[in-house]
């Protein structure tokens, strides 16, 4: 998901989004420990989207103060 497609979705998605991938992390990390993933960067990709989506969250709750 690049910058201007986050910055498209409303607060509410941007929370469910980060819901969902935080357990999609969850998830790929304990299907790494158990035997090797086949792309292991996907680790590395859903971390950053996540810091991307809580980037623009707290943009956007810093502004309304």
């Amino acid at each position: 998901m690049k910058t201007a497609e986050i910055k498209a979705l409303s607060t509410e998605e941007i929370v469910k989004s980060i819901r969902e991938e935080r357990e999609t992390l969850q998830r790929t990390k304990f299907a790494h420990a158990i035997s090797q993933i086949e792309n292991p960067i996907k680790i590395r990709a859903t971390r950053r989207l996540i810091a991307r989506l809580m980037t623009e969250l707290h943009a956007r709750t810093a502004q309304t103060k």
